[in-house]
């Protein structure tokens, strides 16, 4: 009996090591998942935090823009304007042609006694580049279609403003008739403002009758106005592909440009009566 005694607790002990064995192994276990868990959470946190890539805008269709001075073609402006004081226009300032450009050309036939008639033409270019930050192009430049419409229906003295869809023009046009009192005479206007992909063209053309001559028809101006109106989108149209792309310029030359948009293109002088 003694002797079975040293020989239990042996039995006991060794029995003992698998139960040990197992919860080392168990403990083992849950720490490695803990760490695949933690780690899991962290992956998706950080795919909850990271900010989605933004889509490519769409790139520009035009790069380059026309030549504003010959943008309209010679018999119109000499049916237009019958007696301009100088036959190829006279160009707007810009610090960048390829974004900005405009020409305006203005006369007086004189009748003798049977009086005078006067005549203004102006157009104006302006491109959108598409930015990463600002947009596309085309987008950009139907916010600045949208802007200029509202500007020329709120024209300073206009009365009798009346705007319509300008149809076959462009993408998109509208046409903007009104009178308007000035130098003790009156003047018919129409400005057709249109859009066609990046760039916004603005097209504006008034005239008056001076020493008893009849003011123009408003039918006859809003007429001129939409044929050259559609010339000058049609030569813009005509630079598609003409040039290869060119590097985006920096928000803050596009902002400087945006700017100079609100100025006009070109003084507007009026004769005497």
């Amino acid at each position: 009996m003694h002797r079975s005694a040293p020989r239990l607790s042996r039995i006991l002990a060794c029995a003992a090591v698998p139960v040990m064995l197992v919860a080392v192994g168990c403990s083992s276990d849950s720490g490695s998942d803990a760490k695949k868990a933690t780690g899991s959470s962290s992956s998706s946190s950080d795919a909850a935090g990271a900010e989605p890539t933004k889509p490519a805008v769409e790139p520009a269709k035009f790069t380059d823009l026309p030549d504003a001075c010959t943008s309209i073609e010679k018999k119109t402006v000499k049916d237009l304007v019958p007696e301009a004081k100088k036959k190829g226009g006279t160009a707007g300032r810009s610090s960048d042609l390829s974004v900005r450009g405009s020409c305006s050309w203005n006369g007086l036939d004189d009748k003798g006694v049977n009086g005078s008639q006067y005549r203004w033409l102006s157009v104006a270019f302006t491109r959108f580049d598409s930015d990463q930050s600002l947009g596309s192009g085309a987008a950009r430049a139907t916010e600045d279609y949208t802007k200029q419409v509202a500007k020329e229906k709120a024209s300073e003295g206009a009365q009798k403003v009346a705007a319509a869809a300008a149809t076959g023009i462009g993408d998109e046009a509208t046409a903007i008739t009104y009178k308007l009192n000035k130098t003790d005479e009156d003047f018919e206007y129409a400005t057709v403002v249109a859009r066609t992909g990046n760039v916004v063209v603005t097209l504006t053309y008034n005239g008056a009758g001076y020493a008893g001559s009849k003011t123009p028809s408003a039918a006859d101006i809003l007429k001129g106005a939409q044929k050259a109106a559609k010339e000058a989108v049609g030569k813009v149209d005509a630079t598609a592909g003409s040039g290869s792309a060119e590097a985006t310029p920096p928000a803050g030359e596009a902002e400087k440009d945006d700017k100079k948009g609100d100025e006009k293109p070109a003084s507007e002088a009026t004769p005497k009566s």
